[in-house]
């Protein structure tokens, strides 16, 4: 069975037989003999407890001698059952042991040479200039482009190369610049780089990083300039002061000497950053707040202070697609006002700041900032938001019509399952209740949207009950004697016996609803995340 995209591939068996990908040789067996014994044909004598009791023991057996087996287990990790049933099985054509490896070398060869291919990452910047006033002088809308490009290559576990690019033109200048860096790990805790820039900033650098601690580390840097021959000493240093939080320190000795002060923070939910900075020639200020109000969209705010810059910018932006966002952002301030439109595309960004006014006047710049705010908005409501949300539901129902004999399927072989769990599963229960110690209540698996809506209305009409699954007998089967469950990180949920996909394609999440020690708790996890219950944090 494929894993969907976005999940680790290849662990279906693993949740079968409720094992860590890590699982050792030992854990296996002893985990082949557990579920033998639940799901072996010989214990029942009903004719259909018998046939669903065979159909899970063959799955179980399958899992077994594919996981216990070296070379098999290493292919199915690698390629899963495709690479099982492909021409890597170990038949006629692959029956000696030198066969089997020779296969495997040129399965790793190719993998590595995908790993080479992502060990190449380029990024981008195109800054376009344009200019209302220049228009409506009949000057052109342009008013200069900038460009930069930088590509990273690692040659090897040591050895990083950094080959940039940068051009700029103006109305009435031009120029350009390359940059060559290569950068050496000389251990686990120290690199050195060294860098040449030929075209507007002619030099040549060295640079040296060393982690002092595992929450700090220093780096220092000479560089040369080889148009005016000055020399230019830095050093920094970054200490993490906290989960989320880091603070800097850097020091610049040169033609313009400067101490520079910073912190920055990042979390689920906020990311913001501040810097002060005193020079011999200048000073300035910074700080920016952005605040993510969903998976989506964003929010930001960010202001400049100094002897060079004083403004304000606010705006937000929203993700269109899995690798693009687009931001918008309005600037008032010394230099004018602006708005800012900008595309990141993985590594790329195209930014476009357009000059609305050269004056700061305050009727202007309140206008330039309700109007466009005031357009988004009503879009968004009444074009952008109905449209998305049309187009979710028709591929919801284009994927419900698509899968709903396979689901159909799936559930009634998830439920057949669980009827064979059900008085081991009792039996469990039973018992953690005479002890007062851990008891699933409730569990349901299915559709994130759904299990959220369910949270909050405690009602589901047929469609949301159709997305869903109850799995609290087969949760309540897989409590150990010392009333502890635990599902595994990286295993997604569906492959665990009593489970099934309800809804292929779709996000998906686990709710459980336990008691332990007379207090009832509940916990929302993902679908590959790791599950450890009980937990105080769990607690209601």
């Amino acid at each position: 069975m494929k894993e969907e995209d976005g999940g680790p591939p290849n662990r279906e068996l693993y949740a079968l037989l409720h094992l860590s990908p890590d699982a050792t040789d030992e854990e296996i067996r002893k985990a082949y003999r557990q579920w033998a014994q639940v799901y072996h044909p010989d214990k029942y004598q009903d004719h259909l407890m018998k046939e669903t009791a065979t159909q899970n023991f063959q799955r179980i057996c399958e899992a077994y001698e594919i996981l216990s087996d070296e070379n098999k287990r290493q292919i199915y990790d690698i390629y899963g059952m495709e690479g099982l049933t492909s021409g890597l099985e170990l038949g006629p054509k692959l029956s000696k042991a030198e066969e089997i490896k020779e296969e495997l070398e040129k399965l790793r060869r190719r993998k590595e040479q995908e790993n080479t291919s992502a060990h190449v990452r380029s990024s981008g910047v195109i800054l376009a200039k344009l200019s209302l006033l220049q228009f409506l002088d009949g000057h052109g809308i342009m008013g200069g482009m900038a460009m930069a490009s930088q590509l990273d290559s690692q040659l090897s576990k040591r050895d990083t190369v950094t080959i940039g690019g940068s051009l700029q033109v103006n109305e009435t200048f031009g120029g350009g610049a390359a940059t060559v860096l290569l950068r050496h790990r000389l251990s686990t805790v120290s690199s050195i780089e060294f860098m040449a820039s030929a075209g507007l900033r002619t030099l040549i650098g060295v640079q040296t990083t060393r982690h002092l601690s595992s929450h700090s580390s220093a780096t220092m840097a000479i560089s040369k300039s080889l148009t005016d021959g000055s020399i230019n000493l830095s050093n920094s240093w970054t200490c993490q002061l906290s989960e989320t939080a880091s603070g800097n320190i850097e020091l610049l000795l040169g033609s313009e000497s400067s101490i520079a002060v910073g912190w920055r923070k990042k979390d689920e939910k906020i990311s913001t950053s501040g810097e002060l900075k005193i020079g011999t020639t200048s000073f300035g200020a910074s700080t920016h707040y952005t605040h993510r109000f969903s998976s989506k969209s964003h929010g930001r705010i960010a202001g400049r202070f100094g002897s060079t810059a004083l403004e304000i910018e606010v705006g937000g932006g929203r993700k269109i697609s899995k690798f693009s966002t687009v931001r918008m952002l309005y600037t008032v301030g010394i230099q004018g006002i602006f708005w800012k439109f900008e595309l990141h595309r993985g590594g790329q960004k195209l930014i476009i700041p357009v000059l609305l006014s050269s004056h700061l006047n305050p009727v202007f710049a309140t206008g330039a900032f309700i109007i466009p705010a005031s357009v988004y908005f009503l879009l968004k409501k009444f074009i952008i938001k109905p449209y998305y949300l049309k187009r979710e539901k028709q591929k919801a129902l284009e994927n419900f019509e698509r899968t709903s004999a396979q689901v159909q399927e799936a559930r009634a072989a998830a439920e057949k399952a669980q009827r064979l769990l059900e008085n081991v599963a009792n039996r469990k229960r039973n018992r953690q209740i005479e002890t007062n110690g851990l008891v699933i209540s409730n569990a349901t698996y299915g559709s994130s949207k759904v299990l959220k809506k369910g949270d909050e209305s405690r009602e589901m009409n047929d469609k949301s009950t159709s997305q869903v699954l109850d799995v609290t007998l087969p949760l309540n089967f897989l409590v150990n004697d010392s009333g502890q469950l635990k599902l595994h990180e990286g295993v997604k949920k569906s492959g665990i016996m009593g489970f099934c996909d309800p809804c292929p394609g779709e996000p998906k999440q686990l709710y459980v609803e336990y008691n332990y020690h007379g207090q009832r708790c509940e916990v929302f996890v993902d679908d590959y995340a790791e599950l450890v219950i009980p937990q105080e944090a769990h607690r209601i």
